[in-house]
């Protein structure tokens, strides 16, 4: 059966400093602690940090003027929240700038990861940290597309409308004459309340006016027929003319996405190309050294045999001169 000895180990603990304070030994707190302070932060950690406050910058500039920026041509839209296409412009460049210089920035941090002498856990979790990043940067980077997609669609509907409006304007232009009409009529009542002979002669002669103004002749019939074909014919040319222009708007905003994600992994490709790169840069050097060192050690050893070969020739010499 387990038993408590907290307050027993509390004691001994209290009775050690106690002691150890009568005999004058210190208590290094900075040595003893048994939960030490967490070590400084590195440069990796702060710099990712960085980069991860940067891309939601951008992530909440684009979604709280999304509603402004999107609707581009909109006819409901009030002019004081409207934004101007030069405005909308910036925002596109800023925000290419932008994600390219976090791009850039990702990598940098995963050029000086590979760099750093560091152990392979490390390693591993800042390759982790870093291709959370780029997943980020992604997600801004397809937010800021549809966004986009969305304001040329609604620019080619402004532009859809505003050929449209020549033609219903010209359509208006035509309604007078039946205004006319209606007014002639409203002259008849009011003329109905005179007196019944006067009242009989003037509709008559109203009703055969205004029913000769009412028939077309069969040119101008023939005229109207013709102009109603034109009209039919230019508004299914540009109905086809709008489904394929937003045929191609959703096209290369697809491609916009697909073109941004081989960017980023292309990025990657390059990273890793350049580590093989620099170790193949290192690994020549080593190379060259040791071809150095082997010339070196070569030369050396033709000294020496060269040496033996004199001492040899000046010993015969030697024992030569000796014997006679």
């Amino acid at each position: 059966m387990a038993v408590d000895i907290t307050l027993l180990f509390k004691a001994s603990v209290k009775t050690v400093k106690t002691r150890n304070k009568a005999i004058g030994i210190g208590f290094d707190s900075t040595k003893d602690e048994i939960f030490k302070k967490s070590r400084p932060k590195s440069g990796f950690s702060t710099r990712a940090k960085e980069v991860i406050s940067n891309i939601t910058k951008l992530k909440d500039f684009l979604l709280q003027h999304r509603r402004d920026y999107v609707n581009a041509g909109s006819l409901i839209s009030s002019d004081l929240t409207r934004m101007t296409d030069s405005e909308r412009d910036q925002i596109d460049q800023d925000a290419q700038i932008f994600m390219r210089t976090c791009s850039d920035a990702i990598k940098q941090l995963r050029a000086e990861a590979g760099k750093q002498v560091i152990t392979p856990q490390v390693k591993e979790h800042r390759g982790g940290v870093l291709d959370l990043i780029e997943v980020y940067l992604k997600g801004v980077c397809k937010l800021y597309s549809e966004q986009r997609a969305i304001r040329v669609k609604r620019v080619v509907d402004k532009k859809r409308l505003s050929r449209l409006e020549p033609e219903q304007h010209g359509t208006t232009d035509r309604s007078p004459p039946k205004e006319q009409a209606s007014e002639e009529k409203v002259v008849k009542e009011e003329n109905s309340e005179k007196t019944v002979p006067d009242v009989q002669d003037s509709s008559l002669s109203l009703w055969e006016d205004s029913r000769a103004e009412d028939e077309l002749s069969p040119e101008e019939i023939q005229m109207f027929e013709q102009e109603n074909q034109r009209l039919v014919s230019e508004m299914s040319s540009l109905v086809d003319e709008v489904r394929q222009i937003e045929g191609k708007v959703v096209e290369i905003s697809r491609l916009q996405e697909i073109f941004t994600e081989k960017v980023l992994q292309q990025e990657t490709e390059i990273d890793s190309i350049h580590q093989l790169v620099v170790g193949a840069t290192e690994n020549v050097k080593e190379g060259n050294e040791d071809i150095r060192e082997a010339i070196k050690n070569n030369a050396g050893f033709r000294v020496w045999i060269l040496f033996f070969l004199v001492m040899c020739s000046f010993s015969l010499l030697f024992l030569d001169w000796y014997d006679s």
